[in-house]
């Protein structure tokens, strides 16, 4: 996020500061709108179906096409179950600036692979910070490893900065989601001291 190539060169598309990890670079800043990349995977709101097409929100500034066809085993007699209002968990598989973001719930297989509606019972979503979605989303990350010790929880992270959080209780799934909103400029012992806390407070209740 942030690069972008151009024939031989790369470059910064946005103000911040380069980070990398192993082979990967990105431009770390506090950025609020997201500006939709191929392949990466986000979470959208469907706000409506135009014929085979939903148009789905996705927090940028033009809304992404999803065909019900993108979908796994769907057919013409087959049709996904999707509804206005529905979260969908989608890979993009177009983005550029020249047209509109496309998106799938397959992989490069044509299998779900965890992509799809996303729903069930004490569900939530919110958005964060995109710089926070990258601390998320590392191989081991401390917030999702301390919190994971304080509640048993299952979490989708969006590239644009959407989060489905979902616990066995409202109360849960809330804790969780404002732990993470609260540790966007924690360092990794003071997210740990907040997930002790946490644990504290979820026994007292």
């Amino acid at each position: 996020p942030g690069l972008r190539l151009h024939g031989q060169q790369i470059f910064a598309t946005k103000c911040g500061v380069i980070r990398n990890k192993k082979n990967s670079y990105w431009i770390d800043n506090h950025q609020k709108r997201y500006f939709p990349n191929k392949g990466e995977a986000v979470i959208g709101i469907v706000t409506r179906k135009a014929g085979d097409i939903f148009r789905v929100d996705v927090g940028a500034s033009e809304q992404a096409t999803l065909s019900y066809l993108a979908f796994e085993g769907a057919t013409k007699k087959n049709r996904p179950d999707v509804k206005v209002g529905d979260v969908v968990y989608a890979k993009l598989l177009v983005a550029s600036l020249d047209t509109e973001p496309e998106l799938v719930c397959v992989d490069s297989y044509g299998k779900e692979a965890g992509l799809g509606v996303l729903s069930g019972d004490n569900s939530y979503v919110f958005t964060i910070p995109l710089r926070l979605v990258r601390k998320l989303l590392l191989k081991d990350s401390v917030l999702i490893s301390s919190l994971g010790k304080a509640i048993a929880f299952e979490i989708v992270v969006g590239m644009n900065g959407r989060i489905w959080v979902r616990s066995k209780s409202v109360k849960n799934t809330i804790c969780i989601a404002n732990a993470i909103l609260a540790a966007e400029n924690m360092n990794d012992e003071e997210i740990k001291a907040m997930s002790g806390k946490l644990i504290d407070a979820i026994s007292g209740f």
